[in-house]
């Protein structure tokens, strides 16, 4: 087959995964899809949006190879087609912090303001959890978390963390962590534990980028204590 110009035709067909990626909805299912796989029905009810909605923005990301599909009996499941995505994500995600003014100001107003404190990276936080010196909980909800999660971690859902940390040692840092950078969850979850007299921090990314860095990742729950 000859192809008359193969640079143009080449850009073409890298225009079609730019567009994909072109929707904020999308974004937000690239995130959860890479907690796990996912039926239509069950991204849909986390992201609150009509199934059929869901499923017209899935189509679009698997004609453009983002996702992909595996049928699970009754069920068709959904997936990231491998890391890459997560990188063309992180990607798009460092362009706009850089050079974007809104998105210096939305991260500003909101993210700093709960959370001014330097991440701890996931070097560090191995390190920390060698040696004991802190708790680290998973504030995702419970499904996500049995999906995989970070050894030794505890699951302490978003509006569990009142109650629990009523029992949590106060001598020992805690670190949260939840589905990426930008999670409010983990936000969320620092401020409160500050307000409530621990020290905490979050953790500098998520789950995906975790398991996207070659880490362990441990399946089985793990109960709270």
């Amino acid at each position: 087959m000859s192809i008359r110009n193969p640079k143009q035709a080449l850009y073409e067909q890298f225009a079609i995964v730019a567009k994909a990626l072109g929707h904020p909805l999308r974004l937000e299912m690239i995130e959860h899809l890479a907690q796990g796989a996912r039926s239509v029905e069950a991204l849909a009810g986390k992201l609150g949006q009509p199934i059929a909605n869901v499923s017209q923005h899935l189509q679009a990301l698997r004609r453009a190879g983002i996702v992909s599909a595996v049928r699970d009996g009754k069920f068709v499941r959904y997936a990231l087609a491998d890391e890459s995505v997560l990188s063309a994500f992180a990607s798009v995600s460092a362009v706009a912090e850089r050079h974007l003014a809104e998105v210096d100001r939305i991260v500003r107003g909101y993210f700093e303001a709960r959370d001014r404190m330097r991440p701890v990276g996931r070097e560090e936080l191995q390190s920390l959890m060698r040696d004991g010196l802190v708790t680290l909980i998973d504030v995702r909800p419970p499904d996500e978390f049995a999906l995989g999660h970070v050894p030794g971690a505890i699951n302490v859902p978003l509006g569990e963390i009142k109650v629990w940390s009523q029992s949590a040692d106060t001598s020992r840092e805690i670190v949260a962590y939840c589905r990426g950078p930008w999670c409010v969850m983990s936000f969320e979850a620092v401020a409160a534990l500050r307000s409530l007299g621990h020290s905490a921090r979050r953790l500098e990314d998520g789950m995906p980028e975790w398991k996207a860095a070659g880490l362990p990742v441990e399946m089985a729950a793990r109960r709270r204590g």
